[in-house]
C-alpha cells in the first residue's frame, strides 16, 4: 500500500494536527506502508522516512507560524510519480481542495478527515456571518471524498447533520509509556509551581491564544485557595495573558517537549482546559494518561474521555463558574486528586495509538477494494 497525505500544517509547527499527522506517518511506516506528504514548504524535506512534497506560499496573518498556498503543477507531477493507491486529506483547504482534484485525475480513492472547526473559528472571531459558507464548504468539500473521518461522536453528529454522508470515526489515542505518572519529578514541581510545591497545581498545556480562553482559569485562582497555575506553551495571546495573571501565583514555561514535557504532566495535581474551540483536545487524554483529573469545557472529544466524578469534570463553553466548581470538588482533598487521577491513568491505558491507527489502515483498506471493484464493473 502507498499512501499520500495532505496536510494545510507540518513541521516545523508544532500543534496537535501536526501530532497526529507524525503519529499517523510512524506507524504507517511501522506497518511498511510507503508515505509521501504534501505540506507547506518550511524547510522539512523529510520526516523519517517520508518525504516532505512541499508546496510555495505566503505566511497566514491569523496565524503566522502558517504559510499558505496552492498546490502547483510540480507537486501534481511528484505526486504521480510516487504512485499513490490512496490520498488521505487531513482537513482539505487550499492545499487540500486541488490535491482532491489531483488525486481524481490518478484515478485513486480518497479519505478526508476532520481536524479543523472553521465555523466556530469564524464564529469566535465574530465573523459569524461566514459561518454558513464555512458550513457549505465542509459539506461540499467532504462529500467530494470517498469518506470521511470525525475525532470525536460530537463532531460526527455535527457533521451528518451538516449533510456530510459517509462519516466514520478516528478518535485520538495517547502514548502512555511516554505520558506517565512515573515523569513525576520533584524539581520539575518545583519549577512548574514558582517554589510551592504543597499548594495544588493546575497544569494546562498548549498554544497560547485566544479561543483557548485560558484567561478565564484567573477565577479559579481568584476563589480556590492555595491552587496556583503552569502554563506550557506559547503563542500570540502571551502578552496579554501575561498582563491579565499580573499578581497572581501563574508561572509561564514555554515550549517544552520530550522528557521535559512528560514530566510537566506528571507533576502537575489537575489539568484545566477551557478551550472555546477544540475537535479533540489530544492535550485532554495526555494529561489523563499522566495521570491528572481533568477539569474541561465540552469541546471535541472531551465528553468522549472523561467520566464526571470518576476521572474528572466537563463544563459549557464559557461557564466559568462550571470550571471553578470542577477545581474545587477534585482540589478538596489530596486522597480525591490522587484517587481521580488513577482512575484517568485507568481509562487512558485503554486508548492506544496503534488500535486507533489500525482503524485507519482498514479504512484505506477498504477503500482500496472498494474502487478496484468499481473499476472491474466499468472495464
Amino acid at each position: 500500500m502507498r499512501v499520500a497525505l495532505f496536510t494545510e500544517t507540518f513541521l516545523p509547527k508544532v500543534d496537535g494536527i501536526v501530532t497526529v499527522i507524525c503519529l499517523l506517518l510512524d506507524h504507517l511506516t511501522k506497518r511498511g506502508i510507503d508515505t509521501v506528504i504534501v505540506a507547506p514548504k518550511m524547510g522539512v524535506d523529510r520526516y523519517n522516512r517520508t518525504p516532505v512534497i512541499g508546496v510555495p506560499g505566503v505566511t497566514f496573518p491569523l496565524y503566522p507560524e502558517l504559510r499558505v498556498g496552492p498546490p502547483t503543477l510540480s507537486t501534481y507531477h511528484e505526486l504521480k510519480r510516487f504512485r499513490p493507491d490512496i490520498a488521505h486529506f487531513i482537513h482539505p483547504v487550499l492545499i487540500g481542495i486541488p490535491g482532491m482534484l489531483m488525486a481524481r485525475r490518478l484515478g485513486i480513492p480518497t479519505i478526508a478527515s476532520f481536524h479543523l472547526d472553521l465555523a466556530r473559528i469564524a464564529h469566535h472571531y465574530n465573523l459569524g456571518l461566514i459561518e454558513p459558507v464555512t458550513d457549505l464548504l465542509t459539506r461540499v468539500v467532504f462529500n467530494a471524498a470517498d469518506y470521511a473521518l470525525a475525532p470525536s461522536r460530537l463532531v460526527q453528529q455535527e457533521m451528518l447533520a451538516l449533510g456530510v454522508k459517509r462519516v466514520g470515526l478516528w478518535k485520538r489515542g495517547v502514548d502512555a509509556d511516554k505520558f506517565n505518572p512515573r515523569y513525576y519529578s520533584d524539581s520539575m514541581r518545583h519549577a512548574l509551581s514558582g517554589g510551592h510545591p504543597d499548594e495544588t497545581l493546575l497544569l494546562y498545556v498548549g498554544r497560547l491564544s485566544s479561543e483557548k480562553q485560558l484567561d478565564q482559569i484567573a477565577a479559579v485562582l481568584e476563589q480556590v485557595p492555595g491552587t496556583r497555575l503552569a502554563l506550557v506553551g506559547d503563542g500570540p495571546a502571551r502578552a496579554s495573558l501575561e498582563a491579565r495573571f499580573a499578581g497572581l501565583p501563574v508561572k509561564f514555561m514555554g515550549y517544552l517537549q520530550g522528557e521535559a514535557l512528560s514530566q510537566a504532566y506528571a507533576s502537575a495535581d489537575i489539568f484545566v482546559f477551557p478551550s472555546a474551540l477544540e475537535t479533540f483536545g489530544l492535550v485532554v487524554v495526555e494529561a489523563m494518561a499522566a495521570g491528572l483529573p481533568v477539569v474541561a469545557s465540552r469541546v471535541g472529544g472531551v465528553q468522549d474521555v472523561i467520566t464526571e466524578g470518576e476521572t474528572g469534570y466537563s463544563f459549557e463553553v464559557g461557564d466559568v463558574q462550571g470550571m471553578v466548581e470542577g477545581v474545587r470538588r477534585i482540589a478538596s482533598s489530596r486522597e480525591r486528586i490522587e484517587a481521580m487521577g488513577r482512575a484517568a491513568r485507568a481509562f487512558a491505558e485503554t486508548q492506544s495509538w496503534d488500535a486507533m491507527m489500525d482503524e485507519v489502515i482498514d479504512h484505506y483498506a477498504q477503500l482500496i477494494e472498494e474502487a478496484r471493484n468499481k473499476h472491474a464493473l466499468t472495464a
